[in-house]
């Protein structure tokens, strides 16, 4: 019985105790261990290094969403496709509904495995928490045994407390509420704990939040102990981190699929709901609102102040298709996910609020750097996998006056004609994070021709030809929607400029919480406590220096230039309160696109299962420019910019419908660990 020797061996059985002091010098080696530094308990425990030693395991379990096994999927909302060699993924598991798929699929981070077949400390969540719980549990219990001073004590503590409610939270997020585990138990014990509600659970989750908070200091470089290893505490728990998961666990339990959910505990989502979820998208447990509310307020009011190291970094391009940073600029937004030529240098910049660990040097170009881009005559070297965005996620980038392209109305796209979008100029004044993340037709793909192959060169495939029918709409090789994604991955990682080779040093990392996310988080949770318009533009005691409304204006801000303007949110868009949190939505949607969030927004806000969401589509449209108009056909240099060409045609044409009911709300428990004991029941449905 395999899944219960899994739980019940993470959960009570003994443990290697790491010791020796592992610092957080780069990615590389910030957690490299020595076989000597495997000790006996009781030296484990007994002074801050060997203690500090045991806990930099749990940060090196932290899944790398992005490099489990050769090729990953993530995102498993309405906003990603793979081609058909990609079928086997669970993206494409979660489009036809076969959930169960998640316990048999390596090759993601949920539950996935190493390429041993191991487990390992970067691959698998669900394994990897109760693992993690218990060292927290067993590192609490052993405290006492620490000789060393109060600050120590209480630095050991607060990571502790802060592990101890993520790996539980980030578990709940997928599965739902689950026994809360605050003992390490005897090898041969089965703990048999009530399975708690998402809110009971949440409850839990947050009092160890509190307590982490209490406990951890702003700076680790500013802490006797952190001075130790000063300028290499970046990815250290510290007091905003776990302040900021405070506030995010509050608003989850506050969203309206947990609301809906509590009132039934056990009693299943799925007959609560039947086959929709009746309009219930907008309605928040109010109290759980307001101390997220307040959380992210206090949270935000410091940043505003300047009174903690996190802040949002620039967007500021001389080039930005080709992500080239303007030579005033001190850093840019695509810091925030990778690094190029610098020595394999975390991603993240001050923007990035809690990561894991990298796997290391030179992992990129194996895992992610190669899925996606087009395939075609082998332009992007490996295997045949494109890991691309569907067309549903290009049409959330609304136009730069601030309007969307689309407002949902009753179960469906509706255009916006007040933004002002052109089907005929489909590209043209859009958001400029549109510019920055999407490839479209036209696209100047590979920079250095002269790396590419005669057979590329004869089909002009330094440029897109992603209209339908054109070289890189081919299912197999291309996109199916249309588009190519850059924001994760350079497009230069390609045959012809080869930024996936050793000399470019690409390294990348999905933050699991950003700056933005948290004025996004904000911005939510106030807008799902107003009672009226008024609410939405007003500053509230505990953030005097943000409403609502500006915390959506402030990311707006930070991407409005010169070449690219962003407008604020207008006023069409904040006539309800209804409408205002359609906007927050899709403006989380865009800032946070293909980072591995809309599942669990669509999840959490009752339109998994809801139309439009179901169904994925493609842009089709011809292209009216000759091909000498993007370039000029004898220097293969360009000529116009890609986003003025005019098309013809332009509609959607629909991929998959998406084959979820109520019971994809929740993924299902192993089913050999739900007979463990009574207390321990399947999600309802499965």
């Amino acid at each position: 019985m395999k899944y219960i020797n899994n739980i019940k061996s993470l959960l009570c059985g003994s443990l290697l105790l790491l010791a020796g002091g592992a610092s957080f010098t780069s990615c590389t080696d910030w957690l490299d261990k020595d076989p000597e530094s495997i000790v006996a308990e009781d030296e484990a425990f007994k002074n801050f290094r060997n203690f500090q030693g045991y806990i930099e395991e749990i940060y090196d379990c932290i899944p790398d969403k992005q490099k489990v096994n050769y090729c990953t999927s993530w995102n498993w909302g309405d906003d990603a496709l793979h081609n058909p060699e990609g079928y086997a993924h669970m993206d494409h598991q979660v489009d036809l509904g076969n959930y169960r798929n998640i316990w048999k699929n390596s090759q993601q981070w949920l539950n996935g495995s190493g390429a041993d077949g191991s487990w390992g400390a970067k691959y698998s969540l669900w394994k990897g928490a109760w693992y993690c719980i218990r060292k927290c549990n067993k590192g609490i219990a052993n405290i006492k045994s620490l000789v060393g001073t109060d600050e120590e004590r209480n630095l050991l503590l607060g990571q502790m407390y802060f592990f101890r409610a993520w790996w539980h939270f980030e578990l709940m997020c997928y599965f739902g509420g689950l026994p809360y585990v605050d003992e390490a138990f005897p090898a041969d014990a089965i703990p048999e704990l009530p399975r708690l509600s998402f809110q009971e659970c949440a409850d839990r989750c947050a009092e160890d939040f509190e307590r982490a908070y209490d406990l951890l200091p702003w700076d680790w470089d500013e802490t006797l102990a952190g001075m130790q290893t000063s300028g290499k505490n970046d990815l250290r728990i510290d007091k905003f981190m776990a302040l900021c998961y405070l506030g995010k666990v509050y608003l989850w339990a506050g969203s309206p699929l947990m609301k809906e959910f509590e009132k039934t505990k056990n009693g299943g989502v799925a007959q609560l709901l039947g086959a929709s979820s009746n309009g219930k998208t907008y309605d928040y447990d109010i109290d759980y609102c307001k101390k997220a509310a307040e959380t992210f307020g206090k949270a935000l009011d410091m940043v505003a102040k300047g009174s903690v190291k996190y802040k949002l970094v620039g967007f500021k391009y001389s080039d930005i298709y080709n992500h080239t940073m303007d030579e005033k600029a001190d850093n840019c937004y695509s810091d925030i996910f990778y690094t190029i030529k610098q020595s394999w240098k975390m991603p993240g910049s001050t923007e990035a609020i809690f990561r894991g660990a990298c796997p290391g040097v030179n992992s990129a170009p194996w895992n992610c750097a190669k899925l996606f881009g087009p395939k075609v005559d082998g332009l992007v070297e490996h295997d045949n996998i494109i890991h691309h965005p569907t067309a549903n996620l290009v049409d959330q980038y609304g136009m730069a006056n601030g309007q969307p392209i689309y407002l949902v109305r009753n179960g469906q796209y509706v255009l916006n004609e007040a933004s002002g979008w052109d089907p005929e100029h489909p590209f043209q004044n859009r958001d400029p994070r549109f510019y920055h993340d999407i490839v479209f037709d036209g696209f100047h793909y590979v920079i250095n021709r002269e790396g590419m192959t005669e057979a590329q060169k004869s089909h002009n495939l330094d440029y897109c030809s992603l209209y339908t029918g054109g070289a890189m709409r081919e299912i197999d090789h291309g996109s199916a929607s249309g588009y190519f994604i850059q924001k994760l991955i350079p497009h230069q990682c390609n045959i012809g400029d080869k930024w996936y080779d050793w000399d470019y040093a690409i390294q990348t990392y999905i933050p699991y919480m950003r700056l933005a996310d948290v004025y996004l988080m904000y911005a939510e949770a106030r807008t799902a406590i107003a009672t009226s318009v008024a609410d939405i533009k007003e500053r509230p005691t505990y953030c005097p220096t943000l409403s609502a409304v500006e915390a959506i204006n402030v990311l707006r801000d930070r991407v409005n230039t010169d070449d690219y303007p962003m407008e604020h949110v207008q006023p069409n868009l904040m006539d309800t309160r209804e409408h205002f949190m359609d906007e927050v939505r899709r403006e989380r949607t865009v800032e946070l696109s293909f980072e591995g969030f809309r599942w669990c927004d669509l999840q959490r806000w009752l339109l998994l299962t809801e139309p439009p969401y179901t169904v994925k589509y493609s842009h089709e449209f011809e292209r009216l420019e000759k091909d000498d108009w993007y370039y000029n056909s004898k220097t293969f240099e360009p000529q116009h910019d890609p986003k003025d060409a005019r098309v013809g045609n332009f509609h959607k044409a629909d991929i998959i419908t998406r084959r979820l009911e109520s019971k994809h709300y929740w993924f299902p428990l192993p089913d050999a660990d739900t007979y463990l004991y009574e207390g321990f029941p399947q999600n309802p449905g499965w």
